[in-house]
């Protein structure tokens, strides 16, 4: 692999950033780190009536969160800037002309109307209307290859609308080869002459895209699926210009959960998960969208899961830090077909990585909710109990709820628990629990456990009659972890008090 690796990343700034140009710009990173290349941002914002103000900085915003920062880009090491597109219009009307020159594209003068009655009449013949070889100089449309150059000339200074289209050769069978997808093969007479200069005067994006590429060194073109439709159109350009070609990678859809279509904020809405990196709201509806870091997703775990839609290492590993992401990746691992993308799978990458944090870094986020509840408590006390129930969240937001019984005194019981657990003859059992407890000195969760479990056995009862009642005092419900290890944090005072609430309210 060559040693001057140089990739890009190149949205458009017409609103968030979805998660699958989040996993095309993880891809393309891990690829430049795993060859110690370049990765750089550019944004692609030539169509100006789609632009969105916040758009360019919620990329960026996503990228840092997401740990895979650009090395140029907008405002960084700007080594082949400007890296806005807009602010390089001026450059990409000198190579629409030397496209010009060269023939390899011509104005074209045609109004809208004039193109609406050409697609009518083709399809009144049960035709598709295509702006190529077979009609470009035919007579019916206004172009430069059937008018004089004074005559375009004259059209030009007039003011008169136009655009440049790439002439698209005849009868060439055009050979190219994709990182992914191996060799294809197309028939340049299916081509259309697409638009490559507006009389806006901006490029479109076909034009721009392979000038930037072509000027910033980029080695590989590694992006969405969507535009394998338009390599033959890039192919053809850097023929044009005389460049050598990058190569290209284009990389599987992420799919629905049901597998079918492309997947859209609509799925998300309706299914109830982000399709966006971090939360989003449009400044002109005030529409909040939701996103992976206000969810409450680590962002390793993240883009873990990211990077399995659509690559596999070829073993059976799926946890991976970024570090390992970099040197397990390579491109002929990527998938050819759509990756389905799965919920819950998200969820199972952050319970996963729940479990590799510190107590100490998860205690710090669990403080904040437990400020806004009004409850400050010893941050020891609140360390024991993040390592106590973190091996049944998914997210920190659950500790509240996997966890108030420490904090607070239970004011209801699972009626369906209570039913089943709490008898005739219960109360008078808890009460003699209390005596026992009241007894105890060492009030460690491993002598708590030993002095009362010998209790229960010199009364030759059950622990069910014992142990579920307690834990329902305690708790509220059947849930939580090891019984006597909440006894030893609640204190002897807390947990008679709970049962003397229990015995009262049961």
């Amino acid at each position: 692999m060559e040693s001057n690796v140089r990739v890009r990343f190149a949205p458009s700034p017409t609103g968030p950033l979805h998660i699958g140009g989040v996993r095309t710009a993880l891809y393309n990173y891990l690829f430049a780190k795993k060859y110690n290349g370049t990765f750089v941002l550019r944004i692609e914002d030539t169509d100006q009536t789609r632009y969105v103000a916040n758009a360019e900085q919620y990329i960026i915003d996503a990228l840092e969160w997401c740990n895979i920062p650009f090395d140029e880009g907008p405002g960084k090491n700007e080594k082949f800037g400007p890296y806005r597109q807009s602010e390089r219009k001026e450059l990409y009307k000198e190579y629409a002309d030397k496209l010009i020159e060269t023939s390899w594209a011509y104005y074209c003068f045609d109004s809208s109307e004039a193109l609406d009655a050409e697609r009518k009449a083709h399809e009144a013949e049960g035709k598709t209307f295509i702006y190529n070889w077979h009609n470009r100089a035919g007579g019916t449309l206004v172009n430069s290859l059937v008018l004089t150059d004074d005559e375009v000339q004259n059209r030009i200074n007039s003011g008169e609308n136009y655009v440049i289209r790439f002439k698209t050769p005849q009868d060439e069978l055009l050979r190219m080869e994709d990182e992914i997808r191996g060799n294809i093969r197309i028939d340049t007479n299916t081509l259309d002459d697409k638009i490559l200069f507006k009389g806006d005067g901006m490029p479109t994006y076909h034009l721009a895209n392979i000038v930037d590429d072509h000027l910033m060194e980029i080695t590989h073109v590694i992006r969405g699926e969507e535009w394998l439709p338009s390599m033959p159109l890039h192919v053809l350009l850097y023929k044009a210009f005389g460049w050598d070609a990058p190569k290209f990678a284009h990389l599987p859809l992420i799919l629905k959960p049901v597998g079918k279509g492309k997947l859209s904020k609509r799925d998300g809405d309706k299914l109830g998960f982000p399709v966006f990196p971090l939360e989003y709201t449009n400044d002109v509806t005030g529409d909040v969208s939701r996103g992976y870091k206000e969810d409450g997703y680590f962002s390793d775990a993240f883009i873990n899961m990211l990077a399995f839609l659509g690559w596999n290492p070829g073993t059976e590993q799926e946890l991976f830090n970024l570090e390992g992401l970099i040197e397990a990746f390579e491109l002929k691992r990527v998938s050819k077909s759509g990756a389905k993308f799965n919920p819950d799978k998200a969820k199972w990458f952050n319970q996963q990585y729940m479990q590799t944090k510190s107590d100490e870094s998860l205690t710090e986020l669990f403080l904040p909710i437990l400020s806004e509840k009004g409850i400050t408590k010893d941050k020891e006390f609140v360390l024991k109990v993040v390592a106590s129930i973190k091996e049944r969240a998914i997210f920190v937001h659950d500790f509240w709820d996997l966890s108030s019984f420490f904090f607070e005194t239970p004011t209801e019981y699972d009626a369906k628990a209570s039913k089943k657990n709490w008898k005739e003859g219960t109360a008078e059992l808890m009460q003699e629990l209390i005596t026992q407890i009241s007894s105890i000195e060492d009030f460690t969760s491993e002598n708590t456990e030993k002095e009362i479990k010998e209790w229960i056995s010199a009364k030759e009862i059950g622990f069910g009659k014992v142990m579920q009642p307690l834990r329902l005092s305690l708790v509220g419900k059947l849930a939580g972890p090891h019984l006597f290890d909440i006894i030893a944090m609640i204190g002897k005072e807390e947990t008679i008090k709970r049962l003397e609430n229990a015995i009262e309210k049961l």
